[in-house]
């Protein structure tokens, strides 16, 4: 099991659409690859939605062959490999959903979908897994154990998917679970491995809604804006990061959304809203 795993933690760190020297199994090409990338790309779909992405998914390991293909939540797919050699049950992970952002790349394979976008990488990560899930599907009779491929729906919206699928028991048997994330600032052809602690933040997210007074813009004595107020508050919650966190610590406090008032209308408004995450 153990050149099993190596293959496979191999196969699915390094298919990214541009790896350098890394030569496929011949059960998959490339260019398989690149075109289930962009299908997945043009076609994204938000959390909690991927209802199209998960069936395109699904049809695939099915296409393989050898695989028990489940649906533990209306979006998430799991395909379950088992080896020809008994062993333990090791799982791969990729997430599948989409961000609410408006791609203005002009790629040829650009998102269709207005306001939604894979700005995050999941169609990489889904697109890689199912070049892993491909090539050992022709390798079963090596595999020592059971190899689950784990297409995890609503990572990107709190509290995310991950929870729904254990708690259907599907994964109960895994020993255990290997994922990965794309990183545009790593040089292309490189994998970044930590041996030990957490590869990754944690996030927390807050809404904040300050109440003012309104007034006309011209008697700006007679009201509370709370854009100014609003101003203070975005610029005061950095001095949580540089004045209450140890140095050499990582968090980030970052304001997603500010919104208030009318344009263009010279009236101060009486509600400013934030969104914001923190990141730890």
């Amino acid at each position: 099991m153990n050149k099993i795993l190596g293959i496979s933690l191999l196969l699915f760190l390094s298919q990214s659409v541009k790896a350098q020297n890394v030569e496929l199994p011949k059960q998959v090409s490339e260019k398989e690859i690149i075109e289930w990338r962009r299908h997945i790309h043009q076609n994204p779909e938000l959390s909690f939605q991927e209802i199209q992405t998960s069936n395109y998914v699904a049809d695939l390991l099915n296409s393989f062959g050898n695989f028990e293909v489940l649906r533990p939540t209306k979006t998430s797919v799991v395909g379950i490999l088992k080896g020809g050699k008994p062993g333990k049950d090791v799982a791969f992970r990729a997430d599948m959903d989409a961000l609410p952002v408006q791609e203005e790349t002009g790629l040829a394979y650009a998102s269709v979908v207005p306001n939604v976008s894979h700005a995050c990488g999941h169609d990489s990560h889904t697109a890689m897994l199912l070049g892993t899930a491909k090539a050992l599907s022709g390798m079963k009779e090596d595999i020592n154990g059971t190899v689950y491929f784990v297409f995890q729906h609503a990572e990107e919206q709190d509290p995310g998917g991950a929870l729904d699928i254990i708690n259907t028991g599907v994964l109960n048997d895994v020993d255990a679970f290997f994922a990965m994330h794309v990183l545009p600032n790593m040089p292309v052809g490189h994998i970044g491995i930590l041996p030990n602690g957490a590869a990754s933040t944690t996030s927390d997210g807050f809404n904040l809604t300050i109440n003012g007074k309104g007034s006309h813009g011209s008697m700006p004595h007679l009201g509370v804006d709370p854009i100014v107020i609003g101003s203070e508050v975005v610029n005061s919650l950095q001095t949580i990061v540089s004045r209450n966190v140890v140095p050499g610590d990582l968090a980030v406090i970052s304001i997603g959304k500010f919104q208030s008032g009318i344009a263009n209308v010279p009236v101060l408004c009486e509600v400013a809203e934030f969104k914001a995450k923190t990141l730890d």
